[in-house]
């Protein structure tokens, strides 16, 4: 009956989720910000969820994520363009690509190059441990970007030009489509949907992934290299699949962000998009995957939304104008309100606990109350 219970409850949850999305979109216009801010938070708590995975459960110290991501949304772009429309997208360059896939499947694949690309440079950079490995991961980010602009790669990557006219969320499916109608009358809802749901499947297979017997070699790598080493654990084998793992889910958090964005430019993933993502999960709490989902859509909140009106100048009926409010304040109360989480919540909003530890404690306390 347990077991039973545990598939039922996240199977719940799940509808509950959707058919609130499916309220919102009859309720809200589809340009609300509440569906952008759901859609970006999709997105960035997967590719948090990965960096976790690397960082939080075996205790390397990557910041290669923005490499991966771009890895993976060129990808995408690249095999998702329409035949009909590359000569004029490139119009600088003859393309080499004269296909197109379907979206899961360039998805997919998006992963799975980002995750060859983790498998080669793990070879040489997995030697290496803590402060050593991030700057090397991070330096490995720079280069990637750099070689995706490489003009001899252009009929491939475009260049330094946009790559555009790809499958976005609000183009999922064509017009000819006999269920275009009902799509676009319920476009928020789908264009919505579909990241959440590409999220929480991939979040899931991770958090299967964290609990399965490689999860718990990836924690004693992380607790003690030299004890699990004395144990039988191959340490550069299971590294090397964690970071390759990893990686994978970020190239389809970068597919998914070129969908978000509706173009792909190497400029887009800067190093500042890793220290984000690294943000979110201390934010969070390393080690806790539920805290990289809640601390995501904080951020993605407050930096996108419920902070925009200090941006913008208030002025009282009275005449009285609200001193210190101006275009880029914004960005110094997020970065106040980052501090004081920082400070008041050391190991994160969750620490290393998940969801379900805090059901327990509470069941718990109750059973202790009633004794």
């Amino acid at each position: 009956m347990k077991k039973q219970n545990h598939i039922w409850v996240p199977v719940a949850a799940a509808l509950v989720c959707i058919a609130l999305l499916f309220i919102l979109d009859l309720v809200l216009p589809s340009g609300h910000m509440l569906f952008t801010v759901l859609k970006k938070s999709a997105i960035y708590a997967l590719v948090a969820v990965s960096m976790n995975l690397l960082n939080g459960f075996t205790g390397l110290f990557s910041l290669g994520q923005a490499g991966f991501m771009l890895i993976g949304a060129y990808t995408y772009a690249i095999f998702t363009i329409p035949v009909e429309a590359k000569e004029k997208v490139y119009q600088y360059y003859d393309c080499i690509i004269g296909f197109s896939l379907p979206i899961p499947v360039a998805l997919v694949l998006a992963g799975l190059l980002a995750a060859v690309f983790a498998w080669l440079i793990g070879l040489p950079v997995l030697r290496l441990k803590s402060d050593y490995l991030a700057i090397a991961t991070l330096g490995f980010a720079e280069i990637i970007k750099a070689v995706f602009l490489w003009k001899p790669l252009g009929p491939v990557t475009n260049g330094s030009n946009l790559l555009k006219s790809f499958p976005t969320f609000s183009t999922l499916i064509p017009e000819h489509s006999p269920f275009y109608g009902f799509y676009s009358r319920h476009i928020a809802f789908f264009s919505t949907l579909f990241p959440l749901a590409v999220a929480a499947i991939c979040i899931t297979v991770i958090v299967l992934l964290i609990n399965s017997s490689y999860g718990r070699a990836f924690k004693a790598i992380r607790e003690d290299e030299i004890a699990a080493e004395a144990m039988g654990i191959n340490l550069f084998r299971h590294k090397q699949l964690s970071f390759c793992i990893s990686s994978f889910f970020a190239g389809i958090g970068g597919a998914l962000l070129a969908m978000f964005q509706s173009t792909v430019a190497a400029a887009q993933f800067k190093s500042a998009l890793t220290y984000e993502i690294l943000l979110i999960v201390v934010i969070g709490g390393i080690g806790s995957v539920t805290g990289s989902c809640l601390a995501s859509f904080l951020f993605v909140s407050c930096s996108e939304w419920w902070l925009r009106f200090l941006d913008s100048e208030i002025i009282l009926e009275n005449g009285f104008k609200v001193p210190f409010l101006r275009n880029g304040f914004r960005l110094v109360v997020f970065s106040v309100i980052i501090m004081i989480v920082v400070l008041f919540f050391r190991r994160g909003i969750m620490g290393d606990k998940e969801l379900p530890d805090l059901f327990r404690r509470r069941a718990k306390r109750r059973k202790e109350a009633i004794k």
